[in-house]
């Protein structure tokens, strides 16, 4: 059994990978709970992305003006996500926005089409994280692209750990992702990935670690407790939607400090 873990391990990054980016890597053996075992290596990825963040802005910042070069990094993480939290920020922004009960809600996250909510908050989370990684102290521009990558993927790890599928079990082999992880995310993992976020915004950050933890446990929280209320659960446009305002919370805690 001892030498199986450590190629198990290797398989559940590389669906950490392949599940939250567009990057090219080897194709792990299919297994039914392989995404929640992979939920661990979320924040790790999320480094993965931050890092070529923090390459690209520190190649073009002699160049260009600051807020081109924000916009730059913006598109890049677009790109290498393949849009993956902006469409679920869109897609629970219409259920939300536009739907009054639980049912309809689900219905309107269910449609592929973008609404007057979801683009409205595409839009806006796309300005938001231009203007603010624009606006942060050049010093410090580098370690909060890396933090912030880390801490909103690892808004995954509790979300999916506490909450229930909105949906039932039939809905959700057809629907989407969130019934992969919710309720299947494991205290071990839990704490892997979170020990991991933690160590590594503590690194980057070092004094200035605690006000962006901070807003990422607040921002989980009243997610949580909203997604709760109003479908009973969690889908997989949660899990996005939820990611999105993490990393703009980070990048906001940068600013104002």
């Amino acid at each position: 059994m001892r030498r199986v873990q450590p190629r198990r391990t290797w398989f559940d990054l590389l669906s950490a990978v392949q599940f939250l980016t567009r990057l090219r890597v080897p194709t792990p053996p299919y297994e039914q709970d392989s995404l929640a075992r992979a939920v661990k290596f979320f924040p790790l990825v999320g480094l993965l992305i931050g890092s070529g963040s923090a390459a690209l802005d520190r190649a073009l910042t002699p160049h260009l003006p600051a807020l081109v070069v924000a916009l730059l990094v913006v598109v890049y993480m677009i790109a290498i996500t393949g849009c993956l939290h902006e469409d679920g920020l869109a897609d629970a922004a219409d259920g939300f926005g536009g739907g009054w009960d639980r049912e309809k809600v689900l219905a309107i996250m269910r449609d592929s089409r973008i609404g007057t909510y979801g683009a409205v908050a595409v839009v806006l989370s796309v300005l938001a994280r231009v203007l603010l990684i624009a606006s942060l102290p050049q010093t410090h521009v580098s370690a909060y692209l890396l933090v912030a990558p880390v801490l909103s993927r690892w808004t995954t790890l509790p979300l999916s750990f506490i909450l229930p599928p909105a949906r039932n079990s039939s809905a959700d082999q057809v629907d989407g992702q969130g019934a992969r992880i919710a309720r299947l995310t494991t205290s071990g993992s839990l704490v892997i990935g979170s020990v991991l976020s933690l160590v590594m915004a503590i690194a980057l950050l070092r004094s200035h670690a605690l006000a962006p933890v901070l807003a990422s446990l607040v921002m989980t929280l009243v997610t949580a407790l909203y997604y709760r209320y109003r479908i009973g659960g969690i889908t997989g446009d949660c899990f996005g939607a939820t990611n999105q305002l993490t990393e703009i919370a980070v990048y906001l805690c940068g600013v104002w400090i």
